[in-house]
């Protein structure tokens, strides 16, 4: 799941005619998951890693797919129509809400992570400095939120080539020079085939902590769902896309993984730099230790260009919603540009202090870990609402016309509710590595769990019928997905 990728992905399907086909849709799948950022976490495995993209790919990113194919092709709107038809407004306001803030979650974590590359143009050491990460945090997001003020149309074609630049380049760069790098002499990290240990080793709940990660890497399934009823007989077709596209992703993901663990030992992938630190070695081995600094400003760009766009994105989702009379009219307004200025001023303000954090707590490593960990749980709050309201739904209003059913839903659904509540409940462990302590991390984890995710909650206790200024939006965006896609301002 990512929000870079994401945002391209609508913006294709959007222009996508009636008619759609299998393999179109399965590129759009494809596209909308693909990130260089959760590679390092992975790479620490070796050959193992292979088990891991697989596993959670098969238990959450399909079921994921499926269930959202049925609730968008019978009911449109989004997650916070298809948990309202099955649970009622306030757990319908809370999914849609938690879909949001772990997009602000996000934002801190993917920052680090620009933070740390561009700390390799200019000093690597700075990118294990909290409060050089926290300042860039703070510059960098204030920054582009004043340029999403101003509307973001003229990104359309940012995000694009930032996908390219950040993502696909860095891929691609990481399987090409891992080979040139063998076969110039390198010495690999990642053992031969023959000594190859295809599963992690077991120590504990600690050692597969990171596996957690991967459940956000394919979060955002549900986005190109609700696309399914402009393809070519969906029932059919729908199915054979999710298994193209689930083989594109998990060679997206393999690949460079590996590569990296050419590279790198586990012992020294750092979740931040990993990348670069491949790259470094790949680069010094080939004698153009320059290029380090070439990949370094092409994945900041990338983030970067993620970043401006996907500022306005998930929040216009949210004001759809809060439009409808679920939030304060003054959050509510826009600017001459169509902007939910009040919203994102709340983001942003959310955001400054996450990114303290990184100046204050010793290991940056631990706080981009803690806000990876709590944009997953947030996430997978979400998802738990979605596949519990499919399963109702099916039984409750088995009258609405869908374009597409989930074969087996029973098994299906419980799959993929019992998948994330696992990976829920294992996200609480301290991962290996980490310094904060179990308790702390716990605590903090929790924290930031209840104080960001209750707050639905706490407005529809003082929600009022005054809050309801625009009654029409209810129904001139019935047809919008208000799942947090939209990248370009949406007339109301």
């Amino acid at each position: 799941m990512t929000q870079d990728s994401k945002s391209r992905a609508t913006a294709v399907a959007q222009r996508a005619a009636a008619g759609m086909s299998w393999t179109t849709m399965a590129i759009l799948i494809a596209t909308a998951v693909a990130s260089v950022r959760g590679l390092p976490a992975m790479a620490e495995y070796g050959w193992a890693s292979i088990f891991l993209y697989i596993l959670p790919a098969l238990v959450f990113m399909v079921p994921v797919a499926l269930v959202a194919a049925e609730l968008a092709s019978g009911w449109k709107g989004g997650v916070f129509v298809w948990v309202k038809e099955a649970f009622g407004e306030r757990m319908g306001f809370s999914a849609i809400w938690q879909q949001w803030i772990q997009n602000v979650v996000w934002y801190p974590a993917q920052l680090a992570f620009f933070a740390s590359a561009l700390a390799y143009v200019f000093n690597p050491a700075l990118a294990s400095n909290g409060l050089f990460t926290g300042a860039v945090i703070l510059i960098v997001y204030w920054f582009s939120t004043l340029i999403a003020f101003r509307g973001v149309k003229a990104f359309a074609g940012v995000s694009k080539w930032g996908f390219i630049a950040g993502t696909i380049v860095p891929s691609l760069g990481l399987v090409l020079f891992a080979v040139l790098f063998l076969t110039s002499g390198g010495k690999s990290e990642l053992p031969p085939v023959s000594e190859a240990q295809w599963f992690p080793t077991w120590t504990g709940l600690a050692s597969i902590v990171l596996i957690v990660s991967n459940f956000l890497s394919y979060a955002g399934m549900e986005m190109n769902a609700v696309h399914v009823n402009e393809m070519e007989k969906p029932s059919r077709n729908f199915p054979r896309a999710i298994v193209l596209a689930s083989i594109v992703i998990l060679i997206i993901f393999v690949f460079p993984t590996l590569a990296l663990s050419v590279g790198v030992a586990p012992s020294d992938v750092n979740l931040t730099q990993g990348v670069l630190q491949a790259f470094d070695v790949f680069f010094k081995q080939l004698g153009m230790p320059w290029a380090t600094t070439v990949m370094a400003l092409l994945i900041v760009f990338g983030i970067l260009a993620s970043v401006v766009t996907w500022i306005p994105g998930p929040s216009k989702g949210l004001l759809l919603v809060g439009r409808q009379g679920y939030l304060p009219p003054k959050l509510q307004g826009t600017n001459k540009y169509d902007m939910q200025v009040p919203i994102m001023v709340v983001q942003g303000i959310i955001v400054t202090i996450l990114a303290v954090l990184f100046a204050v707590v010793p290991s940056v490593q631990s706080v981009f870990w803690i806000f990876s960990a709590m944009a997953v749980q947030l996430y997978l709050i979400m998802y738990m609402m979605m596949f519990l309201a499919a399963m109702k739904l099916r039984r409750t209003r088995p009258d609405v016309q869908r374009g597409f059913r989930t074969p087996a839903m029973g098994f299906i659904g419980w799959l993929g509710f019992l998948a994330s509540l696992l990976a829920f409940l294992i996200g609480f462990v301290e991962p290996e590595g980490s310094t904060m302590g179990q308790l702390g991390y716990t605590l903090l984890l929790i924290g930031g769990i209840v104080g960001l995710g209750v707050w639905p909650f706490i407005i529809m206790m003082f929600r009022k019928d005054s809050w309801k200024i625009h009654p029409e939006v209810s129904h001139a965006h019935e047809d919008n997905d208000v799942d947090a896609t939209k990248t370009e301002p949406t007339t109301t």
